[in-house]
């Protein structure tokens, strides 16, 4: 009974010199933030990709909320 899935990965990218400290993740890699939102089955209903990869996964989410046509919640049944 869920709504679907919600999560990120890091997808290693090759960037310009002065770029690689905003793109450099927790883990040390060059890699650029992918947030991927799924409906129950299993189809992709969102996905951005883009964010560097020192972005906190809360920023990246909130980013995809306030988009004009970004990640769109649905209200599911309360239990």
């Amino acid at each position: 009974n869920c709504l679907g899935a919600l999560d990120g990965t890091y997808i290693k990218v090759r960037v310009h010199l002065v770029d690689k400290p905003r793109y450099r993740s927790r883990k040390n890699e060059i890699a650029t933030n992918v947030l991927g939102a799924c409906a129950p089955d299993m189809q992709f209903k969102y996905v951005l990709a883009g964010w560097e990869g020192s972005a906190a996964n809360a920023r990246v989410l909130r980013d995809a909320l306030a988009r004009p046509n970004g990640l769109n919640v649905p209200r599911g049944e309360q239990y």
